[in-house]
């Protein structure tokens, strides 16, 4: 099982096991992860190609396989997502409010680094 596949089941049975508690804030932070790590898995864009390509329903022409993480790129995209919501927590503390819930959601998605 690639590494995505293997952390993006683990965000899952976390974020089953947060909304099952209601644990609104640690829901947020599994969601956000799983989208940024499908995101990055995403096939990159080809240039050559127009983008209004007709398909026919399907046929599978329009399929294209998703990119395999490795896991270090899996470190690096919760890195960067880390990254985001400490810089966005030092922005909100210069302004003088309250950046507990970011802080709560690095702190979250810190358990997530050492797999």
């Amino acid at each position: 099982m690639p590494a995505s596949d293997h952390m993006k089941t683990r965000l899952r049975t976390d974020l089953v096991a947060a909304m099952k508690l209601e644990s609104k804030g640690a829901a947020k932070i599994l969601r956000e992860l799983i989208v940024a790590l499908d995101n990055a898995e995403a096939a990159p864009v080809r240039r050559d190609e127009p983008s209004y390509i007709q398909h026919d329903f399907f046929s599978g022409a329009a399929e294209t396989e998703r990119l395999l993480l490795s896991g270090e790129q899996v470190r690096a995209v919760l890195l960067q997502e880390i990254a985001a919501r400490e810089q966005a927590a030092a922005e909100y503390v210069r302004l003088g409010r309250s950046a507990d819930a970011l802080l709560a959601e690095v702190a979250v998605a810190r358990r997530y680094l050492n797999d």
